[in-house]
């Protein structure tokens, strides 16, 4: 390539410091003929667990998560074991000089999980995100224990586990032990998340989910974390042999994990939402009533003192999308 041709090049995003992983390989499913799912089977008693990547197709973390444990043969020692690919449509658009453009094609995946969506009618359903949902939700739907794999907008963003509305899954994000930051909290108002489907949000239910955004988009942290998060996803529900998950460890344990409760998502009324203070991960604002974004006629202030501000979205406001959820430590 000669240097006047390399200089017309559009630069790459420099944020962009992952490789995304080749996935075509793992097209045709395993004990399905669900395209990227692939279902392992033991042939011993024990749980189904699943184990989700690419919800939103610009998250490159899960799918290299997922492509080495396929590549590793992974068979589980008991119970079945779900590897997905979730939305492939929009990460095979991924493209390093505009990654952004890529979390989805139609709409968020990550809204649509609700039985009136996904069976019911309406004006979106042609969409490729609920095309592709519904042909998830089976396996979803027969899982005893959930793992979706995500990353999140900001730089060194810190990584947390999502535990859903309830605290009926915090034992498993504890039983994992990493990341350092776990979360309750209100979900969504734009539509349910695949970890508040069903038995997965119930009380009454066993059934388990948590998702964890492994730090910041396209940093090497997050496929470290989503690695280590995975492994330690089996080796606790006794699925793998604790000597292999060892070596292949990628982040040191904590030497504490701290919870935050949720007690208000902060959600867009239009397109002119804007912050009034510089909003970090994990920020804690030390002063109730301290103001903190404002939507035309509305203004949002800190409801609490040391009131912990939570994945603030760097995207432009947009009506209906949650731009930052407001807690705070419960211990």
């Amino acid at each position: 390539m000669t240097p006047a041709l390399l200089e017309s090049l559009p630069p790459f995003h420099p944020d962009v410091r992952l490789q995304p992983p080749s996935i075509e390989r793992w097209r045709r499913g395993t004990g399905t003929d669900v395209e990227f799912v692939h279902v392992l089977a033991s042939g011993r008693p024990g749980p189904t667990a699943m184990i989700v990547a690419l919800v939103h197709g610009n998250e490159l973390c899960g799918a290299i998560a997922l492509d080495g444990l396929l590549s590793r043969r992974i068979a589980p020692s008991r119970g079945r074991l779900v590897l997905a690919f979730a939305n492939v449509e929009a990460f095979g658009r991924f493209n390093a000089m505009d990654p952004f453009a890529s979390r989805c094609v139609d709409e968020d995946m990550n809204r649509l999980w609700d039985d009136a969506v996904l069976r019911g009618p309406r004006p979106s359903s042609d969409s490729q995100e609920l095309r592709r949902a519904r042909e998830l939700a089976p396996f979803v739907d027969a899982a005893d224990v959930l793992l979706d794999l995500h990353s999140m907008q900001e730089p060194g963003a810190p990584a947390l586990t999502i535990c859903g509305k309830t605290d009926k899954s915090v034992p498993l994000a504890r039983a994992l032990g990493q990341p350092a930051t776990l979360l309750v909290d209100t979900g969504h108002a734009a539509g349910l998340r695949l970890i508040d489907r069903g038995g997965f949000a119930d009380p009454a239910s066993g059934r388990q989910a948590v998702l964890v955004e492994c730090g910041s988009h396209w940093e090497p942290p997050s496929a470290d974390m989503a690695i280590d998060v995975t492994l330690r996803f089996l080796r606790h529900l006794d699925m793998v042999d604790p000597a292999w998950v060892k070596p292949h460890a990628r982040v040191p344990a904590p030497g504490r994990q701290r919870l935050v409760r949720v007690n208000e998502g902060v959600t867009a009324a239009s397109n002119d939402f804007r912050f009034l203070i510089s909003a970090h991960h994990l920020m804690v604002v030390p002063r109730a009533g301290t103001p903190l974004a404002e939507d035309g006629h509305r203004r949002w202030v800190t409801p609490h003192d040391d009131c912990v501000l939570v994945m603030p979205s760097r995207r432009a406001g947009q009506a209906g999308q949650t731009m930052v959820r407001l807690g705070r430590y419960e211990d």
